[in-house]
């Protein structure tokens, strides 16, 4: 099945023969301390930054209606974001993760963000529409 929005993702997972809980990080965009006058103007034009998470859930994907439950949802506990980044974990052999298991992956996920590394994740843009991202270094 091809993903081509969050809702795909959803359909995908709830089909998945083991079930699944899907991890999911908010991400907020902000300027790199001494950000250079284009990196300003090309943050306020929408582009670049520095991604920094800014909440954290697992859910159970038919818990998730659709994206746009997600992002009502999202609104009432926690502050704006740009994008959400998810991944998964399922269970094995009919035992669920534990919620230690799944908050370690939570977190694994947040410092591969923080880091550049987007392998095996998948970020939507507020419209539920995948986004490709490109590491750049600063250094």
């Amino acid at each position: 099945m091809e993903i081509n929005n969050f809702n795909d993702l959803l359909e995908f997972a709830r089909r998945e023969s083991e079930p699944q809980r899907l991890l999911l990080v908010f991400i907020g965009a902000t300027l790199p301390e001494n950000a250079s006058a284009e990196q300003i103007a090309a943050f306020h034009a929408g582009k670049g930054g520095e991604l920094e998470p800014v909440m954290y859930v697992d859910k159970d994907p038919h818990e998730i209606l659709s994206f746009e439950a997600l992002t009502a949802e999202s609104a009432d506990y926690g502050p704006p974001w740009s994008l959400v980044f998810t991944s998964s974990v399922s269970w094995r052999d009919g035992r669920a993760p534990t919620s230690e298991e799944t908050e370690a992956s939570l977190h694994h996920m947040i410092e591969c963000i923080r880091a550049g590394l987007f392998e095996g994740m998948l970020p939507f843009d507020r419209d539920g529409e995948p986004v490709h991202l490109v590491s750049v270094s600063t250094t």
